[in-house]
């Protein structure tokens, strides 16, 4: 029997998956279309990967990273994954997930792969013999927030300017480090300052502050007509049980949800104390995701 091959465009040909196996190639601007309606049909799991290709388009050097499709034989989308600094996946066959494992091998830059945990166990079986070493893993809980909310009134809760960067750029490193164990300052301090600078002149982020100091924010990483994905959820240490967090939640959902059907985040497994708060704010628990973080 013939063998085929898979090609990533890094140049490394890998041995077929067995008969009727299909192909895994870059995707383009001209699939976006067909791209997201494939995402869609999960689009709490996908909220992420589709904000990113509404936001930058499939092809563009703001995703750090090359957006991939594996189609089955009859030409079928049966996955799409973004191979790069963050490698994440959506698929609907173990083909797929098998295909996408061996083209992240040739990727040198990856810096974390994050799946829902069956896949992300299968992904890690294929990549593991020639990819990076892990570094660190983690487990994510995914929440999602619908009507109705809690009302809660923050007039002071506004969409931060550049002014605020000083306030916010030491803050989300942080948050990054605790995440990840890499500081952004340190790794890429020029592009962590431009990407947040980006995020802040799109209106994605929501802070309060009050006398000079920082006591709230929240990222809108992506948005798409099904769900909004916010992550960077802080409030100041010094402001905590006073009420801050469950009103600017609250506040922010009210606002977020004239114009999406729904909100999700994700929570560290470890972190008991996130996990009720979500709950107490109307938030409800959908699946587990998987992360490792690479050497």
């Amino acid at each position: 029997m013939q063998t085929s091959l898979l090609t990533n465009e890094f140049g490394a040909n890998h041995p077929a998956m067995g008969e009727g196996a299909g192909r895994v190639e870059p995707l383009r601007n001209s699939e976006c279309t067909e791209v997201l309606s494939y995402l869609e049909a999960r689009p709490v799991h996908t909220a992420f990967i589709s904000g990113m290709i509404r936001d930058n388009g499939i092809q563009s050097p703001l995703n750090r990273g090359t957006f991939y499709g594996y189609r089955n034989q009859a030409g079928e989308l049966e996955g799409v994954a973004l191979i790069g600094h963050a490698t994440l996946l959506e698929t609907s066959s173990d083909r797929a997930i098998q295909a996408f494992a061996l083209t992240a091998q040739s990727c040198k830059t990856v810096h974390m792969v994050m799946c829902e945990e069956n896949r992300l166990d299968k992904f890690w079986s294929f990549y593991a013999q020639e990819g990076q070493e892990m570094r660190r893993a983690c487990r994510e809980l995914l929440y999602e927030l619908r009507w109705p909310v809690e009302v809660s009134q923050v007039t002071n809760l506004r969409l931060a300017n550049v002014r605020d960067l000083d306030l916010l750029l030491p803050v989300h490193a942080e948050m990054a480090f605790l995440e990840s164990g890499v500081d952004p300052r340190d790794h890429d301090p020029i592009g962590f300052v431009e990407r947040y600078t980006r995020r802040i002149e799109q209106g994605r982020t929501w802070v309060l502050t009050e006398d000079g100091k920082l006591q709230f924010k929240a990222e809108v990483v992506a948005e798409t007509p099904e769900t909004t994905y916010i992550e960077g959820v802080w409030v100041n240490p010094d402001a905590r049980r006073q009420g801050y967090g469950r009103r600017c939640m609250s506040q922010l959902a009210r606002m977020l949800l004239w114009r999406t059907k729904s909100i999700c985040l994700f929570v560290n497994d470890e972190n008991e104390a996130a996990h009720r708060f979500y709950k107490q704010v109307g938030y409800h628990f959908r699946t587990v995701y998987d992360t490792v973080f690479l050497k």
